[in-house]
């Protein structure tokens, strides 16, 4: 068997864990078709197919599962040893990719940036603040803060706390309204939802008369704080993202009370190996951020 063109193997891992060609073209900076006559030719010179090509998405034959765990192993390991060798000399540099929600992002996220890349100058951390769930390996992501359940076994979680949801106004929408002065009152106010729910939901609360539920109603839905603050209702808002903003463009309503709280997770994907910079913040995240949820 002639000598394997180390390339063509790593793009054919590429592809096997982005799930396309497209999406390891895009993290490789080739064009697709390059990517896509790498592979046909590890497979001719393999003699074997690798992958089973269909007009939805690509799969890997019998061949190309055995072929990828032993060769993302090794590549793993050669990118290990090259990068041991490297940092011995070299002080922390290039891109880390993260990902949160925008409220997550200002609050939360941000000022542990600003602390980290004091730290370490030489890395460029490239931020992307959106609702959507990033597919972290199919977009090229080091690392993301998610709220909720990890439902991708392709990722590595890690729960940094929970984050625990208030009620908040805008004065001037207390000062029209009035405040609710008990759970159930809460039914009767306008209340700001998120995008995903349509007209209606229900709040479940935790506070002195134990768990209670109230279903609300609403005209405007957003996906983050500001059309609260603008004064169009009640909303449920993270308690550590709006400390800093009581008694200016929002205050909290039945303060004693707040949602029992889902898990904050900074997550990753499952390689074996993570370059020296994305090690640094994630260690970094993960020390930075849980006191921040403590409220």
């Amino acid at each position: 068997m002639s000598t394997i063109d180390l390339n063509r193997v790593r793009l054919f891992v590429r592809v096997a864990e982005a799930g396309s060609f497209t999406g390891a073209a895009r993290l490789s900076g080739l064009p697709t078709s390059s990517v896509s006559r790498a592979v046909a030719a590890l497979e001719r010179e393999l003699a074997v197919r690798l992958i089973q090509r269909t007009t939805r998405r690509l799969q890997l034959t019998e061949a190309g599962r055995v072929y990828y765990e032993s060769v993302s192993r090794a590549l793993s390991g050669m990118d290990e040893a090259a990068a041991a060798v490297s940092e011995l000399q070299d002080a922390p540099r290039g891109r880390v990719r993260i990902t949160a929600p925008a409220d997550l992002g200002h609050w939360l996220l941000a000022p542990s940036l600003v602390s980290f890349a004091t730290r370490y100058p030489e890395v460029q951390i490239e931020v992307s603040l959106t609702q959507r769930i990033v597919d972290l390996v199919h977009e090229g992501f080091d690392l993301a803060l998610r709220i909720g359940k990890l439902a991708d076994n392709r990722l590595v979680a890690r729960v940094l706390g929970l984050v625990r949801a208030g009620i908040f106004a805008a004065p001037r929408y207390l000062k029209r309204r009035g405040r609710p002065r008990s759970v159930a009152d809460v039914a009767d106010h306008d209340c700001v939802l998120f995008r995903s729910v349509s007209g209606r939901a229900v709040w479940e609360l935790v506070g002195p008369a134990g768990r209670q539920k109230v279903e609300v109603r609403g005209a405007v839905a957003a996906d983050d704080s500001e059309a609260a603050a603008a004064g169009q209702g009640l909303t449920l808002l993270p308690i550590f993202a709006c400390q800093g903003r009581e008694k200016d463009d929002l205050q909290r309503v039945l303060p004693e009370y707040a949602t029992v709280g889902v898990p904050l997770q900074l997550v990753y994907p499952t390689a074996r190996f993570l370059p020296k910079r994305v090690v640094l913040l994630r260690d970094h995240l993960v020390n930075e951020l849980p006191p921040l949820l403590k409220v």
